[in-house]
């Protein structure tokens, strides 16, 4: 098993490694604290266990195949984002439940992540040389979840739902306008559309290692920061 020790200036493979032991670490902490959380925040915390696991399972496998290939695991990269992305739109609804949040408000956000996450594997994967087109119907869908989240339904909803709900809706809001907004750039670096058809890094092989660098460190941030500031909201909502 030679071929699957991560050289020292591996840097795509450590980061493989660091995300798949960062995430397991942060399920293991979120499932460990299920009860010790209220009732009614407790499937909140359980999703945000689940979100984590199951990427870290995805970065296990992604890990290996990165090692064995020198490719990049687009498509597993996706299975577990069509997973874990709507499972982070969910957490909306959940925690903006109590306020009257309805059914069709979970769906919108759903339908929205499913929209940006398909539209955007067609561009990277299937049909590159319209990238810029199918990366422009992926950016829509996103910025509709922007908007839903800071001036739609769940805006409206967290002030209606007490302080502490509106704070974390809002640092959750964050972490999907700054922290999501970095998948775009890995978009855009591994991609031949490039940036309004400029390719940013001319090597596809670079372009391709700097996109999972990218992809790695933001999923890393964005899931388990998601669910610390979900457990947060559950230490201080009574």
């Amino acid at each position: 098993m030679e071929h699957l020790k991560i050289a020292s200036d591996n840097y795509v493979a450590f980061t493989f490694f660091i995300g798949t032991m960062a995430m397991m670490a942060a399920s293991v902490f979120f499932f460990f604290e299920l009860n010790n959380t209220s009732p009614k925040w407790r499937t909140s915390v359980l999703v945000s266990g689940l979100i984590t696991f199951i990427a870290a399972v995805h970065y296990y496998y992604m890990r290996g195949y990165n090692l064995e290939t020198g490719d990049s695991p687009t498509f597993f990269r996706y299975v577990d984002w069509i997973l874990t992305v709507p499972l982070m739109c969910v957490e909306f609804y959940l925690i903006t439940k109590k306020a009257g949040a309805k059914i069709g408000l979970l769906w919108k956000l759903i339908a929205a992540s499913l929209i940006m996450l398909l539209t955007g594997y067609v561009g990277e994967v299937l049909n590159r040389d319209a990238s810029v087109l199918w990366g422009v119907l992926s950016g829509a869908a996103y910025f509709y979840i922007v908007y839903l989240i800071w001036f739609g339904e769940v805006a409206t909803l967290a002030q209606n739902a007490g302080p502490q709900v509106a704070k974390a809706t809002r640092v959750l809001a964050w972490f999907v306008l700054v922290g999501w907004a970095i998948y775009p750039l890995g978009y855009i670096l591994g991609t031949p559309g490039g940036l309004f058809g400029v390719q940013l890094v001319a090597d596809p092989q670079a372009a391709a290692h700097a996109m999972d660098i990218v992809y790695n460190i933001a999923d890393a941030i964005n899931k388990i920061g998601f669910g610390l500031v979900i457990y947060a909201l559950s230490r201080k909502e009574d």
